[in-house]
Formats: structure tokens, C-alpha cells, sequence
């Protein structure tokens, strides 16, 4: 049985650097996004895959902290490699989490909102800059989005016509994390979460953390996907 991580261990965690695979079809894509990310301090290209089904086995086989993943490829997609990638099962295996961005040639990809449903942290699109594609890597590795609060809700409207009823766990939830979640949704950070509703930034956080927890949600980015799929935005 594991032990308690020490304090060396855990500061090794936090200056590792983050690891990064890459998936697309296209080999010359791959190798020029591998040079833009292995030249980045602070990351590094763990490995890549030609398709979706090679990137399911490598996700678990590799233990990235960040998947960069295109959406059209042949054999499996990279929507249904999210999907799969982000399984419950394959989830509750894993010791640390798994970020994802999903790379297309579409500005608000309806394919794109789907991927963000099953568990992506947001979309770049393939010509974006080194220094974006940079920022966002670290960016969902933080537990963040890669997508303006506003380009996310006009995904998510078209995603969810019908929304659920929200489970009971939702009410669960104290008047402060409440005033939290409805802060995060709306794409504030924990800064300006702070001002709002004049608390620490650490205070902040211990909401958010609770929000995850009685919510059963990975991120940030599926407190706004639950806030959409439950028509409580």
C-alpha cells in the first residue's frame, strides 16, 4: 500500500514537468507541434498517436497530464477517444488527473461541445500561436478553460436543448458555494471570485473544492457543463 506523499515528493510533483501527447493523423502536424512543445520550459511531449484508439491506450499507458487532441481522425475520432479517455471507470484508476484540448479547423466546433460534455477542457484551433498553444497547456493543467466564458455558453446552448432536472446534490450546496458555483459558470476567477463575494482566495478555493466534491465533477470546466446540463445557469 501507497504511502503518504512527503514533502519532497510532492514538491517534485509540482516542478515535474508537464506532460504532454500529442494525437492527430497527420504526422507532419505532429512532429511541428512536438518541437513547439519540447522547446517550452516546463514541458514535454510524453508521446503521440495517429488515431483515437491508439490515444485511449496511451493515455493510460503514459499518464499525461495534458492530451492535445484532434477531433476528426480515422479509426476512432477524438470525440469518442474523450469519451472513452474520460470514463468513469478509467477515472476513478488514475492517481492524478488527465486535462484535454481539443484541436480543430472550426471556431465553435458543435463536435468540439460534445468533447467538452464528455470531459475537455476547452478547444484551440490548429493555427492558433506557439505562445497561445503554450498557455493553454498550462492553463487546463490548472483545472481551467481554454475558451472565453462567452464562446463556452454559445457552445453549450446548442448542446443542451432539453436540460435535466439537477440532481439532489445540488441542493446540497451551502448559500456560499452557491454564490461560488454561479461565479465560476460565469468564468471569473478566484481572484475576482474573491472581491465578489469577499472572501480569501483560499477560502475561494475550499468552495470550489467542495462544489467538486458534492457534485462528483473533475474541474472548473464541468461545474459549467453541469450548470448547462441542468438549466441552472
Amino acid at each position: 500500500m501507497t504511502g503518504p506523499v512527503g514533502p519532497d515528493e510532492a514538491t517534485a510533483a509540482a516542478s515535474a514537468p508537464i506532460g504532454v501527447l500529442l494525437v492527430d493523423d497527420q504526422e507532419l502536424f505532429r512532429e511541428g507541434v512536438r518541437v513547439i512543445i519540447d522547446a517550452q520550459p516546463g514541458m514535454r511531449v510524453l508521446g503521440t498517436a495517429a488515431d483515437g484508439r491508439e490515444a485511449v491506450g496511451l493515455v493510460d499507458d503514459l499518464r499525461p497530464d495534458v492530451v492535445l487532441m484532434d477531433i476528426r481522425m480515422p479509426e476512432m475520432d477524438g470525440v469518442e477517444a474523450t469519451r472513452q479517455i474520460f470514463a468513469p471507470a478509467r477515472v476513478a484508476r488514475r492517481t492524478k488527473p488527465v486535462r484535454l484540448i481539443m484541436l480543430t479547423t472550426f471556431n465553435l466546433d458543435d463536435r468540439a461541445a460534445t468533447a467538452i460534455r464528455y470531459g475537455a477542457s476547452g478547444f484551440l484551433l490548429k493555427d492558433t500561436t506557439p505562445a497561445q498553444l503554450r498557455d493553454a497547456i498550462r492553463t487546463v493543467h490548472t483545472g481551467n478553460a481554454v475558451l472565453a466564458p462567452r464562446d463556452l455558453t454559445s457552445l453549450l446552448d446548442h448542446e443542451f436543448r432539453a436540460p435535466a432536472q439537477p440532481p439532489a446534490a445540488f441542493g446540497s450546496l451551502t448559500g456560499k458555494e452557491r454564490e461560488v458555483f454561479f461565479a465560476v459558470v460565469r468564468g471569473l476567477s478566484n481572484t475576482e471570485i474573491a472581491r465578489l463575494v469577499f472572501a480569501s482566495e483560499s477560502t475561494v478555493k475550499t468552495h470550489v473544492g467542495a462544489i467538486l466534491r458534492k457534485l462528483a465533477l473533475r474541474d472548473r470546466v464541468q461545474i459549467v457543463v453541469f450548470a448547462y446540463e441542468h438549466g441552472v445557469v
